[in-house]
């Protein structure tokens, strides 16, 4: 008798453990909201008593969406060990998906934003805060992911100071058209990246189009003239999330810039194109009503939530490709 009582509280603390752990991986699961760019920045200001320069929303708003990775419900999930969150796939999976916005945009800030031309010397901040980024993801040993994210936004809260210390001119942010052009041309990759692969979840074959239009280009390896390419089924929802990261932090990223470099885009008469661009990653943004990633066919019953992700961002991939054609023209 007591040991059927005993097994039975067993059994039932155990079932309580589990019911816990999954409502907080629920919990933990749902994604950020987006957060007002200009409001933010306004805030921030205010706090620390100075004036926005040139440059100040664009760094505000990296430092806020990568303290996003840190600060959500459940702080940085990708590299823990322990449940709930080490049977959590889509939130890590978005959380790469933020990070490699974030990566792109410091590595243009070190290389391009911050510098007047190729000769002159980078900042110091960006030059320490940018490598701090690139640490394994899934790293939680010492050093671990968090920590050196961590540091990483430290740097830019210093870079961000800098640019508003008036007695000091170390620190700078060009905002001219060469300098966009850096960064959106890294963006087209990651994009059209990002639309391949959430096009293969259907699986199809492609036509080998590597080498076209130079008569003479060569590659290391031989590869069929047809290409079959598909997603695996088990990963097909860790590549949807990874895309809508990828997005909800280009979102907040381009409202910056349509701050920033305000002068840039009217004098190139750009500004629409970059709201169209806005308005495309905005629809990638809304609410998933079904309680698991759906890939249907193309033209099949079931909905396939990959290639509707996939269009959005071929559309606002192919309106970036636009916009960096104006910027170019004098």
């Amino acid at each position: 008798m007591n040991m059927s009582i005993s097994a039975k509280s067993v059994f039932g603390v155990l079932g309580s453990i589990v019911v816990v752990l999954y409502l907080i991986g629920v919990f933990w699961s749902f994604e950020p909201s987006e957060f007002d760019v200009r409001e933010q920045v306004t805030q921030d200001a205010t706090a620390e008593n100075v004036a926005p320069v040139i440059g100040y929303t664009t760094t505000t708003t990296l430092i806020r969406v990568t303290e996003t990775l840190l600060d959500k419900p459940g702080g940085y999930l990708a590299n823990d060990a322990l449940p709930p969150s080490v049977f959590l796939d889509n939130i890590p999976s978005w959380e790469f998906g933020v990070l490699e916005m974030v990566r792109d945009m410091a590595l243009v800030m070190r290389q391009e934003f911050s510098r007047s031309q190729s000769q002159s010397r980078e900042d110091e901040f960006l030059k320490l805060a940018q490598p701090q980024l690139n640490i394994d993801h899934t790293s939680w040993a010492i050093p671990s992911a968090e920590s050196e994210y961590g540091k990483a936004i430290k740097n830019f809260y210093n870079y961000r100071r800098s640019l508003t210390n008036t007695e000091s001119q170390s620190a700078q942010f060009y905002a001219r058209a060469d300098n966009l052009r850096a960064w959106l041309s890294e963006v087209e990759k990651r994009l059209g990246s990002y639309s391949q692969r959430l096009s293969a979840s259907v699986g199809r074959e492609i036509v080998n189009t590597d080498l076209a239009g130079d008569s003479v280009a060569q590659q290391s390896t031989y590869t069929s003239s047809n290409l079959a390419v598909k997603t695996s089924w088990w990963k097909i929802d860790n590549e949807f999330y990874e895309a809508r990261g990828a997005c909800w932090a280009l979102l907040h990223f381009l409202k910056a810039i349509e701050i920033d470099f305000n002068d840039v885009l009217e004098n190139k008469n750009a500004k629409v194109s970059v709201q169209q661009i806005i308005r495309e990653l905005e629809a990638s943004q809304q609410s998933v009503w079904s309680p698991m990633i759906l890939n249907g066919d193309g033209f099949g019953v079931l909905a396939n939530h990959s290639l509707v992700m996939a269009n959005y961002i071929s559309r606002a991939n192919a309106a970036l490709i636009d916009l960096n054609e104006l910027l170019s023209k004098g």
